[in-house]
């Protein structure tokens, strides 16, 4: 049983609430929550400490509230979250690496629980329809969160192979969504045109905001070790996720599709990393048998619910205003004539 935890990164929406939730349980005895700049949220009888995991002082933070338990949720996403992808990977990496040293040192560590992602399985044409927690990658991810969580979960396990005595469960969950939940995918859905890959109906699988924070309880004050993927039930493809969003779609080809990624971002209409864009091609599916088996769960919200859910909580299904429809599709527009006319004068 979890006496002490300590969460990293509750000032962002997902630590903070689980933090909150983890504080209103009977099983656990007091939660710390750590980032670097206070949480804007509530975070319930959770007690705050200012701290930066890249630094070492974490290992005090630690030592001094006699943590036996470390719940790692900091690992950050989108590069503009983080202030630039240099920033995010010294958050994602080095941070990583200073709190496993830090848990390494601490003699009364027991337990560390590892908020992983389903992106370390990257995309391709060559994937299986589901992978399960021992498929390897037909191709590794290049960029981004993908890439780092492959590393993150490197470093976890030369910490587990170090330090044997503690319990350590990896959590790879799917794209978490909701009515709440900030991610790349919601503001992708929150975009008033889709800008699809032509030719390309990707897979999607996700985890209700409310069933990934409930699988990382279960994970924190449970007994369950080893690497666990976690998502709802069954697949939408993006099609068909689109028009539950309300949302119309217009087709790029694939060998612009990068181009877009960089302009939106520029624009700031999204953060489309190429890792985004790839999963926009071809999706990703997981089996979650060891999800039942080993952790217990059984989601609330299959994968269509949690989709329903989000569009129901974003209303999405409202009529479009015509303002920036029209300035999505002036973004389109310009990146496939640039293209073109590239395109013209190389040929």
């Amino acid at each position: 049983m979890a006496h002490v935890v300590l969460v990293t990164g509750v000032s962002r929406y997902l630590g903070g609430r689980f933090a909150s939730i983890l504080a209103a349980d009977p099983d656990v005895d007091r939660v710390i929550g750590v980032d670097v700049v206070p949480p804007s949220h509530p975070i319930g009888g959770a007690e705050f400490v200012r701290a930066d995991i890249r630094n070492p002082v974490i290992a005090k933070v630690i030592t001094r509230a006699a943590v036996d338990t470390v719940v790692h949720m900091n690992v950050i996403s989108t590069p503009v979250g983080a202030g630039g992808r240099v920033s995010m990977k010294e958050i994602n990496v080095i941070g990583t690496m200073q709190l496993l040293a830090a848990c390494q040192r601490s003699v009364g560590v027991r337990r560390l629980v590892v908020k992983s992602t389903t992106a370390v399985y990257g995309c391709s044409p060559r994937d299986p329809a589901m992978f399960t927690e021992d498929t390897g990658p037909k191709v590794l991810p290049r960029s981004g969160w993908g890439k780092d969580s492959v590393e993150v979960e490197g470093y976890v396990r030369g910490f587990s192979r170090r330090r044997p005595d503690v319990e350590v469960a990896t959590l790879r969950l799917a794209n978490f969504i909701g009515p709440n939940v900030r991610t790349p995918m919601t503001d992708y859905f929150r975009l008033p045109v889709l800008p699809t890959v032509l030719g390309f109906d990707a897979r999607l699988q996700f985890v209700h905001e409310d069933d990934g924070l409930e699988a990382l309880r279960l994970a924190t004050v449970g007994r369950t070790t080893g690497v666990v993927n976690v998502a709802g039930d069954g697949v939408l493809l993006l099609s068909q996720a689109a028009r539950m969003a309300g949302r119309p779609t217009i087709g790029v080809p694939k060998r612009l599709s990068g181009l877009v990624g960089q302009v939106f971002r520029r624009t700031g209409l999204a953060d489309f990393s190429p890792e985004q864009m790839e999963f926009l091609s071809y999706g990703r599916g997981v089996d979650t048998t060891r999800m039942r088996r080993l952790l217990g769960f059984e989601p609330r919200y299959t994968t269509k619910e949690a989709f329903a859910d989000f569009v129901r909580g974003q209303q999405l299904h409202g009529p479009l205003s015509p303002e920036p429809v029209e300035r999505v599709e002036r973004v389109l527009l310009d990146v496939l004539g640039r293209a073109r006319s590239a395109a013209s004068r190389v040929g």
